[in-house]
């Protein structure tokens, strides 16, 4: 049964709000994670985003039933290369400013364009092929000047390492995505969420062996906030899309880099340079186009995850 309900106002708010409490949590990874390992770092976002995400389900009198899945390996799956996103985004917040780990972000929309051409069958055509070609022109013109620094010897590896991180956090994000459009054809949207907070809690465990530097209690604090308000954020977002189109909703998202300019500069001091404000604008006007060229065709990315 349908239940949704046509309220895009709504809709919105919850969006905005969602991409608030990201912010914060963002900020809590990038400050709290300092020395720790990405592993001990996605544990945390994991574990402590599952009460808001059970107290959630309880709400919604889904508790039970959100336990039930006729697609186990599936969601194991989604969680695996989640996991490995999340790894590699929680890399570059804590090596790159702000800014620009939340702009490389945005080459989300391209690489989920490519995926769903190779790996889904979905047809892309001229018009989207051309938005993402751009969109990769947008990146590169971020990343060259630190390509040029860093082979110079000008510029120390972690800001290099944590740009490539970011990008590949963003293509591993668009084939989570696409194993999510597979799931949401025999899943409901919060078997897929519960789940995916399960396998990620246990399948960052997998890291131990690798070294999980001991941690302050500050720190500790700061990462059960940041998978707190992940959950929260994630809460927001599925709900969003109960209220309004995706083709609403999404174009919002781009608005996380007013937040991140500010927090970058009041709280870090980083300041936006002109290759990152030149290559944000044409990687979100690719990204706003395919949006848009997705809802003409009624292609739905789903929310889930």
């Amino acid at each position: 049964m349908d239940k949704t309900v046509t309220n895009p106002l709504r809709g919105i708010t919850m969006k905005l709000l969602s991409i608030l409490l990201f912010l914060c949590m963002q900020i809590l990874i990038k400050e709290g994670g300092k020395g720790l390992a990405t592993g001990e770092i996605t544990f945390f976002r994991s574990l402590f985003a599952m009460p808001a995400i059970l107290a959630w389900l309880a709400l919604r009198g889904e508790f039970r039933s959100a336990f039930r899945t006729d697609n186990p390996f599936g969601h194991f799956k989604r969680g695996f290369i989640g996991v490995i996103s999340m790894s590699f985004g929680f890399y570059a917040l804590v090596h790159l400013p702000l800014p620009e780990a939340i702009v490389i972000g945005y080459a989300l929309p391209l690489f989920t364009v490519i995926a769903g051409a190779l790996l889904l069958g979905e047809e892309v055509r001229a018009y989207r092929w051309s938005a993402v070609a751009v969109g990769f022109v947008g990146v590169m013109i971020i990343l060259w000047p630190k390509l040029d620094l860093f082979t110079s010897g000008r510029m120390g590896a972690g800001e290099f390492a944590g740009s490539i991180a970011a990008l590949l956090s963003a293509g591993m994000a668009a084939l989570a995505m696409v194993q999510v459009r597979q799931l949401v054809r025999t899943e409901n949207t919060p078997t897929i969420v519960l789940y995916f907070s399960l396998s990620a809690t246990l399948l960052s465990l997998l890291t131990i062996p690798f070294g999980w530097p001991a941690m302050t209690w500050e720190q500790a604090l700061m990462l059960m906030g940041a998978g707190f308000f992940g959950g929260v954020a994630q809460i927001l977002l599925t709900e969003s899309y109960r209220y309004a189109d995706v083709s609403t909703i999404a174009p919002f998202e781009y608005t996380s880099i007013i937040g991140g300019a500010a927090v970058g500069y009041l709280l870090f001091g980083e300041t936006l340079s002109a290759s990152l404000f030149f290559g944000a604008a044409v990687i979100i006007g690719s990204g706003v186009f395919i949006i848009w060229r997705e809802s003409r065709r009624g292609v739905k990315r789903p929310s889930a995850g």
